[in-house]
């Protein structure tokens, strides 16, 4: 078990750095302190090591919004108004890509190359939380506090812009100087003022 772990230690940290198909299974067991052979052990393949890394995270909350956990840590909530609501979505998807940034970058440069990923993507989000967007947005647009729009594209707006903080913020310009309390507020601004 130790060897498993130091391999997904390894894999993580050089397809974070070089890309997955800058990766060799050589270099990975070099970084682990193992034999090349013990990751065919316990992987058939090096795609077999990328998706026990990305799909369990993809999962818990990756892609781009899906764990059930976090459907209940924010979507189950009640806010006193929408800007409440966005800025703990926000932040909540903040922590997470703070606790998790190495292995999003790997989800995030290997999705466009991986079918199979794109299609969990998407199966993952329609059944977790697609619903949830469409039942809170619903409620915002009652209350008059989100503009009469389709669902789709106030969803696309806010995942956009959510998604672009992150990854300017994770790994764009993570050495930058970040006032992230403000950067989060300006972000909650923007999209309220355009979709409001």
């Amino acid at each position: 078990m130790r060897s498993r772990k130091k391999i997904v230690a390894a894999a993580i940290e050089l397809f974070a750095e070089r890309g997955f198909a800058a990766t060799s299974t050589s270099e990975i067991a070099k970084r682990a302190g193992v034999a090349e052979g013990t990751i065919f052990r316990h992987y058939k393949t090096k795609k077999d090591l990328l998706t026990s890394i990305t799909v369990p995270i993809m999962i818990d909350s990756v892609a781009p919004f899906l764990a059930q956990a976090f459907v209940a840590e924010v979507f189950e909530q009640e806010y006193p108004d929408f800007r409440t609501f966005l800025k703990a979505l926000i932040r909540n998807r903040f922590e997470f890509a703070r606790e998790n940034s190495q292995v999003i970058k790997i989800y995030m440069q290997e999705l466009l190359y991986h079918e199979e990923m794109r299609e969990q993507f998407s199966k993952v989000f329609m059944v977790h939380v697609k619903g949830q967007f469409d039942r809170i947005i619903g409620f915002y647009k009652e209350r008059g506090e989100i503009n009469e729009m389709p669902n789709s594209t106030i969803m696309r707006t806010l995942i956009t812009n959510i998604v672009g903080f992150l990854v300017t913020r994770f790994m764009i310009m993570p050495d930058a100087k970040w006032d992230d309390d403000a950067e989060i507020e300006r972000t909650v601004s923007c999209i309220v003022n355009g979709i409001s």
